[in-house]
């Protein structure tokens, strides 16, 4: 097993931990509750911060001419500039962050699903966007992974969530350590990973690690990490994955019977076919790395891009 970093992570404080909405409940998230032991946790309700209470009349999100406001119809209250001293103040504080988890369609946490209406007495919204908050950590944090908590039921997109989540936390612990040493190491133990997802960015990315012009550290994982986050940007295609698992097959193929390998090619199908998710592969994939002795592939992030514990045994027959 690899030894993956605890990740700094913000989240929705309703998501399990304060019955803090506007209604005064607690959201249920069972992923939430299993990621807890693995991160640093930094939980926060922006509503609550600004001043108003729990329970409290629903906030929206309401197009003002060209502004978009924060509105509170039965109060006739508007805490737009309030939320925005608020987002200036706190993430302006933050410091290392890898991600964020925030409550869906949610006025101030939502990331893209918030209602938006148009005017003060609108009875029907007329479209969708990020809470006023959750569009303040978009714009301040592009680089970091970002969800809310019902897309996150969904496998491929918590899959590639917490991808991207576990390997900003070990990247942000390469620069920490200031030592070229621990890039090279890293790029090694991504490159299947990078392979995935962009195999663009991994020719990049290897030309960077590489530095030819002799530039200082920091200026290199600075480089590095733009490069990264752009790699990282959207989830693999299946077939990316799929070239990917045939490649590191061919590490522990000559040990495997030839049932094996038509047990494992199958699974290959039933994923291409949308039939399986991407955990039944990399787990026959696991077990054959450890029966075989493969450190290369023991190490790779690819087949084990974050701690098993949060691999739902249920994901290995679902597709999402």
């Amino acid at each position: 097993m690899r030894k993956h970093p605890r990740p700094t992570l913000v989240m929705s404080k309703c998501l399990e931990l304060d019955a803090c909405r506007y209604n005064g409940q607690l959201i249920r998230a069972p992923f939430v509750l299993k990621l807890m032991p693995f991160v640093e946790l930094a939980p926060i309700c922006p509503e609550v911060e600004i001043g108003l209470g729990i329970p409290r009349p629903p906030i929206r999100l309401v197009q003002r001419g060209t502004a978009l406001t924060l509105y509170q119809p039965d109060t006739d209250r508007d805490v737009t500039q309030a939320m925005l001293d608020f987002n200036d103040r706190y993430l302006g504080g933050l410091g290392d962050v890898d991600g964020f988890i925030l409550k869906s369609r949610s006025p101030s946490c939502g990331i893209k699903d918030t209602k938006v209406y148009g005017g003060e007495d609108g009875k029907q919204p007329f479209g969708k966007g990020p809470g006023m908050f959750g569009g303040a950590v978009l714009e301040r944090f592009p680089l970091a992974a970002v969800e809310d908590e019902g897309r996150l039921t969904n496998y491929r997109l918590r899959h590639h969530f917490l991808t991207k989540l576990f390997a900003r936390a070990s990247f942000r612990a390469v620069t920490a350590s200031g030592r070229m040493a621990e890039l090279v190491r890293f790029q090694a133990e991504n490159k299947l990973t990078l392979m995935a997802y962009h195999q663009t960015e991994l020719r990049a990315l290897g030309r960077i690690v590489a530095n030819p012009d002799r530039r200082p550290f920091a200026e290199v994982a600075a480089a590095y990490e733009e490069h990264l986050a752009h790699a990282l940007e959207r989830p693999p295609r299946n077939t990316s994955n799929i070239n990917v698992m045939m490649h590191a097959l061919g590490y522990v193929s000559d040990g495997l019977s030839a049932g094996e390998k038509r047990h494992f090619l199958h699974a290959l199908d039933e994923y291409r076919g949308g039939r399986m998710s991407l955990s039944a592969p990399l787990v026959l994939l696991q077990s054959w790395i450890e029966r075989f002795d493969q450190p290369y592939l023991r190490e790779q992030s690819f087949l084990e891009p974050y701690p098993l514990e949060l691999l739902d045994l249920r994901d290995s027959a679902r597709a999402n």
